[in-house]
Order: C-alpha cells, then sequence, then structure tokens
C-alpha cells in the first residue's frame, strides 16, 4: 500500500466516524458500555476530533506525490 492510498483511506475512515460522531450528537442518541451509559456531549468531542484527522489526512493525500 502507498502512502498516498494510506492517507486517502485513513481520510475516509476518520470522515465516516465524523458522521457517525455528529448524528449521534444531533438525534441524542443513547448507548451504554458496560454498566457506564456515555454521554452524548462525548460524541461533540470525538466529532471535532475526527474532523480534524480527517482533514490532516486530506491534506496529507492531496500535498503526497
Amino acid at each position: 500500500m502507498t502512502e498516498k492510498r494510506y492517507f486517502l483511506i485513513s481520510g475516509i475512515i476518520f470522515g465516516l466516524v465524523a458522521v457517525l460522531h455528529i448524528s449521534r450528537a444531533l438525534f441524542d442518541i443513547h448507548f451504554q458500555i458496560g454498566s457506564w451509559l456515555v454521554p452524548v456531549w462525548i460524541s461533540w468531542f470525538g466529532f471535532i476530533a475526527t474532523v480534524i484527522l480527517c482533514s490532516w489526512a486530506y491534506k496529507s493525500y492531496r500535498g503526497h506525490k
């Protein structure tokens, strides 16, 4: 696998995870891990982090030859 393909695939994955985080936050979807009910506000931070990682991967993809 080339570096350029790696950047593209990781950007797509981070983008999909960002969509899941923002969907959970906007539609107030609750889920539980073990006995812990995960607060919805965590998805706002997850959305910001994955958007940053997605854009970073996309910029690396576009800048790589």
